[in-house]
């Protein structure tokens, strides 16, 4: 029987495929995905089959992906970071029970919480959560209570989609929530095209993150009550020294 693989192919740099990743992407024939994607991977796989669609294709492509699979094809589906995190794992399993001939394989990656952190330190050494800000799927509502819980729990908080075209300023609106509940001078922290060309880094508080610029390929940490900016690090505390 052929496999759907879902893989998570990390950040975009080759260096952070898995081992596992690589495996599976060297046994397709077909790679599906999202365009920006699947072309990380064309220069390492020239020879393979492709199939790509844009935002908004996302159901379009797992059900391609399961057609494809359950004819005979071995199919990597890939996403960027780990295909279970904000990925197309959910959307896969929950399809493939209509295509029994499909077998589905998780196979998991980096993702931008887990990359991102490396650049700044160890911003996640203790307890944290991941939110996203789009609100295409969330209701901002929801994303709202989400982000004043997580602050009222002390968690560090890993923040996704913070801005795009359409949503400029919903990374000012969420510190706005989060300046409510936590002290302006909580160490904060921004990393862009983790991975790739271009990639940057930068540690500020929360009231000078209100207004930093963000975009889609932004992946933003907020401190909890105990993290420090050590050395020019961003480090929450697990505890050890105590």
């Amino acid at each position: 029987m052929a496999k759907l693989y879902v893989i998570g192919i990390g950040p975009g740099d080759e260096a952070h495929l898995t081992a596992a990743a690589r495996a599976a992407l060297d046994r397709a024939a077909l790679i599906c995905g999202y365009t920006l994607y699947v072309e990380l991977l064309r220069p390492l796989y020239p020879e393979k089959e492709y199939y790509t669609t844009g935002m908004t294709g996302e159901l379009e492509r797992c059900r391609t992906c399961l057609e494809r699979a359950a004819a005979g094809t071995t199919v990597a589906l890939v996403c960027s970071g780990d295909a279970g995190v904000y990925g197309m794992a959910g959307p896969v399993l929950e399809l493939a029970t209509d295509y029994p001939g499909a077998e589905v394989e998780v196979i998991p990656g980096v993702t931008a919480a887990l990359a991102g952190a490396s650049l700044l330190g160890a911003p996640l050494g203790h307890d944290f959560c991941v939110i996203s800000l789009s609100d295409r799927l969330t209701d901002w509502a929801l994303i709202e209570k989400r982000l004043r819980l997580a602050a009222q729990g002390d968690f560090a908080i890993c923040l996704y989609n913070p801005a795009s075209k359409h949503r400029a300023d919903y990374l000012q609106r969420a510190c706005d929530v989060l300046l409510e509940e936590k002290d302006g001078t909580a160490v904060c922290g921004l990393a862009r095209l983790i991975g790739r060309e271009g990639e940057s880094w930068r540690i500020l508080s929360l009231r000078e993150l209100r207004d930093a610029e963000a975009d889609m390929f932004t992946t933003v940490f907020i401190g909890s009550s105990q993290a420090r900016e050590i050395g020019g690090r961003m480090v929450t505390p697990r505890g050890y020294h105590t």
